[in-house]
């Protein structure tokens, strides 16, 4: 499969903390690294970044008993090894990777920034990209808000299901219906 240069992957919260053995893991995480890392390996796409979360104090993001809506276990807390990209993954993969949510909460990789302070909109748009092929973790959290963040921003966008895993499995169908309504292909 190859597909235009003016079409950007964007892999959202592939983290230690995301993945079996985390902090707050998603059953298959470690799977969509691995499948992610082989797609990067292909070769198929000519831009890729990444986000990450990158909290420091989010602020009551955090609790010590989450309702697991708004509020959740500690994560990807910067300086601890929850924060980083989970193995095959590694920073040195991505064109730019952004990070979100320091001091607030933050699900959009385009709530986030790179580390010379750009914005994925702006990232993406000084490249030429007007398309998005997004996968990572979790569908139904990140990858949902990255996605529809994209098509507000004006950019084609689709989900790559098949690399995503859910918090919820339960949530897909209205996460699909959701997404489709935005404008959001698969």
């Amino acid at each position: 499969m190859t597909v235009p240069a003016s079409t950007a992957l964007v892999v959202v919260d592939v983290q230690n903390d995301f993945c079996e053995g985390g902090s707050l893991a998603v059953a298959g995480g470690a799977s969509v690294a691995a499948r992610v890392a082989d797609l990067l390996a292909s070769g198929t796409y000519d831009t890729v970044v990444a986000t990450r979360d990158h909290h420091i104090d989010p602020g009551d993001h955090f609790s010590d008993e989450p309702d697991f809506v708004d509020s959740w276990p500690r994560h990807c807390v910067v300086g601890t090894p929850g924060v980083e990209l989970h193995a095959p993954l590694d920073t040195a993969m991505f064109a730019a990777v952004f990070d979100k949510g320091e001091y607030t909460a933050a699900y959009s990789g385009f709530e986030g920034s790179s580390a010379d302070g750009e914005t994925l909109a702006a990232w993406l748009r000084h490249r030429g990209v007007t398309d998005l092929d997004v996968c990572g973790l979790a569908t139904d959290h990140c990858v949902r808000a990255t996605a529809l963040d994209g098509a507000r921003e004006g950019f084609g966008v689709r989900l790559l299901e098949d690399l995503t895993a859910a918090v919820d499995p339960g949530n897909l169908s209205a996460v699909r219906r959701e997404l489709a309504d935005a404008g959001v292909g698969t």
